[in-house]
């Protein structure tokens, strides 16, 4: 299962989109974030994600952690947002 990765560009709805379809498919996802606005944008999506999978009689939770990242030699802190049925 890939990480979903969320930029500050990211669109919400699309991010939604691609949650929902992993945690159908594979049970859960996980979404990574760097910076206050990715961050923003992820937790947005996956809110919205909520909405699209309760038509399909899923209640999703999510639980978020800090993890880090290497980009380009440098370990960043990373926001990582796991979502999964309740």
């Amino acid at each position: 299962m890939d990480i979903i990765k969320v930029s500050a560009r990211s669109r919400s709805t699309a991010v939604a989109g691609a949650i929902a379809g992993v945690v159908r498919e594979h049970g859960r996802a996980e979404v990574q974030a760097i910076g206050a606005s990715a961050v923003n944008q992820a937790v947005k999506a996956v809110a919205i994600a909520r909405t699209y999978l309760e038509s399909d009689g899923i209640d999703v939770i999510c639980i978020p952690a800090f993890t880090e990242v290497d980009i380009e030699g440098q370990e960043r802190t990373a926001v990582k947002l796991v979502v999964e049925p309740r």
